[in-house]
C-alpha cells in the first residue's frame, strides 16, 4: 500500500516539474526581449529542476541516491543563476537599442 502512496507522491512531484519547464519554454517563445527570455528560462528550469528532483527523492528510498539527487540540485542551484547573469550581461554591453526596451517614467 505504502509503495502506491509513494508513487503518486512522485508522480505528483514530477508532472509540476514538467509543468514548470512547459511554462519556461512557452515563456520564452513568448517574450520578446532577450532579458524576459532569460528570466523566464532561469525561474523554469530551477523550479522544475527542484520538483523533477524532489519526486525522484520520494520514490527512491536509498539514502546515497537521494544525497546525489540533493547534490545535483546545489549544483544546478549554484551554475543556473551564474549562466543567466553572464547572458544578461552580454546583452547590456552589446545591444545599443537597450534603452528602447526600458519603461521611462
Amino acid at each position: 500500500m505504502t509503495g502506491w502512496i509513494r508513487f503518486a507522491i512522485s508522480a505528483v512531484f514530477i508532472v509540476t516539474g514538467l509543468i514548470s519547464f512547459a511554462s519556461g519554454v512557452i515563456g520564452n517563445c513568448r517574450f520578446g526581449y532577450v532579458m524576459n527570455r532569460v528570466h523566464a528560462g532561469g525561474i523554469g528550469d530551477t523550479q522544475g529542476l527542484f520538483f523533477i528532483v524532489l519526486g525522484l527523492a520520494a520514490g527512491e528510498g536509498s539514502f546515497m541516491d537521494i544525497l546525489k539527487l540533493a547534490l545535483l540540485v546545489v549544483f544546478m542551484w549554484n551554475t543556473s543563476p551564474v549562466s543567466s547573469h553572464f547572458l544578461s550581461q552580454v546583452e547590456y554591453y552589446t545591444n545599443p537599442n537597450l534603452y528602447d526596451h526600458m519603461e521611462r517614467k
